[in-house]
């Protein structure tokens, strides 16, 4: 078997893909559809919208396969993200590639495969529109056109996806993306049994800003926060801004006690990002144990009244930020 080589733009194209938030994400219609419809019209047991990750091939959407994901090693999609057009397997047996693939010689037994790669704006390769069958295939011109048709189709979606749950200002998730990824990593922590902090942040005398030096200057605050919160907390992290100066963020496998060396390191990020002047922030925690079922509203609201708490304790000089 050989694996396939990893693209020459590998550490850009993993962070373009990390930057969609799509991977472990919950099945969506607008992807399900297109697997449907590529299954019905090229007549095969299988299809699949595939990215690539750093280690493994993840199916946003599989119709005709149970598995969520194989190992990047036996990908037959690592091969096609390394060129620009079709990557077009008539008969793995007879490849010698692939022919003791543990995919060709075991579940799903693929004799066919065709894969359609995948592009982000930038052009960054992120996974396939992919085909596969049980038996030996050969595509004409009118099919290649027609699954290259329905690849753009699922490169539109990527997008859309990526515009619908990215805050446009800060570039961190908005309200839905992150509710969306961190009801999935909560049930990552659920299963691993690992706790979880959810954080929530308000910023102190943001009016003010606007008032005495304009949105302009308020929207830079919010950015620069954004970027603060980024940088403060670890990738696996999620952050999200739920609207005007309220962000979020869920920590993973850290429990509220463990927050102390984030949060000091968000307080140093923000010392002086509004002209000279150090941002200060209200916080309010809520821990997760691992333990159980959870309601990401409900701990969003009651993060939300500890929030509060602090603030109303902040103006009555009796709370500092949590360090």
């Amino acid at each position: 078997m050989q694996a396939a080589a990893l693209p020459t733009d590998e550490p850009q194209r993993l962070q373009t893909l990390h930057s969609l938030r799509l991977l472990d994400t919950v099945a969506e219609e607008r992807f399900d559809r297109l697997t449907r419809l590529a299954r019905r019209l090229f007549d095969v047991p299988i299809a699949l919208v595939s990215l690539v990750d750093a280690n493994r091939q993840w199916f946003k959407s599989r119709a005709g396969l149970e598995a969520t994901e194989t190992p990047r090693r036996v990908s037959f999609c690592a091969h096609a993200i390394l060129g620009d057009g079709l990557f077009l397997i008539p008969d793995a047996q007879r490849d010698p590639r692939f022919a003791d693939n543990p995919l060709v010689t075991g579940e799903p037994f693929i004799r066919f495969y065709a894969g359609q790669p995948l592009r982000a704006s930038n052009g960054a390769k992120l996974g396939t529109l992919c085909l596969l069958d049980q038996r030996p295939r050969r595509l004409g011109e009118e099919d290649i056109a027609l699954l290259r048709d329905l690849a753009n189709m699922a490169e539109q979606e990527l997008m859309a996806f990526h515009l619908a749950t990215t805050d446009e200002l800060t570039g961190v998730c908005n309200r839905r993306g992150f509710e969306t990824l961190a009801r999935h990593a909560l049930g990552a922590c659920r299963r691993r049994g690992q706790p979880a902090t959810l954080v929530y942040f308000d910023l102190n005398d943001f009016k003010a800003i606007n008032d005495a030096q304009g949105h302009a200057a308020g929207d830079a605050v919010l950015r620069r926060f954004a970027t603060a919160l980024r940088d403060a907390l670890r990738e696996s992290d999620v952050v999200g801004r739920l609207g005007g100066d309220e962000f979020v963020a869920l920590l993973i496998d850290t429990p509220p006690q463990g927050t102390e060396a984030a949060l000091e390191r968000l307080h140093g990020l923000v010392a002086d990002v509004a002209d000279g002047a150090a941002v200060r922030f209200s916080v309010g925690m809520v821990g997760y144990d691992g333990q159980g079922a959870v309601d990401m509203s409900e701990l969003l609201a009651e993060a939300d009244r500890a929030m509060y708490a602090h603030k109303r304790a902040l103006k009555l000089g009796r709370g500092a930020a949590p360090r």
